[in-house]
């Protein structure tokens, strides 16, 4: 597998940061109230993610290192008003959907963790498909969430009526203790799949922890796992 290609694969797959490295779960559980709001921020974060990956590697020789954090939240900063402005412009009604959550990206764990174990580290091409690839994770993650709680509570996927008539939605899957419900199962279900995979003999990763690569791991973690 290429470079690019093993960067996609684990951002989507492997370490997905909705349902394996638990990681963004503020507007996860917040945003995925319908299909729409999910798929527009998993896609909003992915331009962020995929774009900060790729200047923060351009500058990781000239960043000095004390300064690393505070610069990398300059650039994810300037990203986020970008990308902020384009919407307010062009997809006023996505924009409106998701309010406060879209400058709060600048501090999303996924974008400066990336940052921060990978693309101050790495070259330029594969530090982008990096953020792309955990990008697309974190969309699929998203936009999974927001199709199962909009079908139940509201009986529409996209806006469009998929449950017959008679059908009475249940309400609270479109309130808090329904993202919660929903995020549990979903991942409760993925996990299982990998169990069924493992035991076929397959390397699979179940369940959240360390990756190996986080800022702490030369004084927390051994080999990958935590002490």
């Amino acid at each position: 597998m290429s470079k690019a290609g093993e960067r996609l694969y684990n951002g989507i797959i492997k370490e997905n940061p909705t349902f394996v490295l638990m990681l963004g779960m503020c507007p996860t559980l917040a945003v995925t109230t319908s299909a729409m709001n999910g798929l527009g921020m998993g896609l909003t974060t992915t331009v962020i993610l995929a774009m900060s990956n790729l200047m923060i590697s351009a500058l990781r020789k000239v960043i000095p290192n004390g300064v690393r954090m505070p610069a990398f939240i300059v650039v994810v900063a300037s990203f986020v008003t970008i990308v902020q402005f384009l919407l307010q412009a062009y997809v006023p009604s996505l924009y409106q959907s998701l309010g406060i959550y879209i400058p709060l990206i600048v501090v999303n764990c996924i974008i400066l963790g990336r940052a921060e174990a990978y693309a101050s580290f790495n070259p330029v091409i594969p530090s982008f498909f990096d953020g792309v690839g955990m990008g697309l994770g974190f969309t699929i993650g998203l936009a999974s969430i927001g199709i199962v709680r909009e079908l139940i509570g509201a009986g529409t996927i996209f806006g469009v009526q998929v449950m017959p008539s008679f059908y009475q939605p249940i309400t609270i899957f479109i309130l808090a203790p329904g993202a919660f419900l929903v995020l549990s199962l979903l991942t409760a279900a993925q996990n299982r799949v990998k169990r069924k995979m493992q035991e076929k003999g397959k390397e699979t990763k179940i369940g959240s922890g360390c990756t190996g690569e986080c800022a702490s791991c030369a004084s927390s973690c051994k080999g990958g796992e935590t002490l």
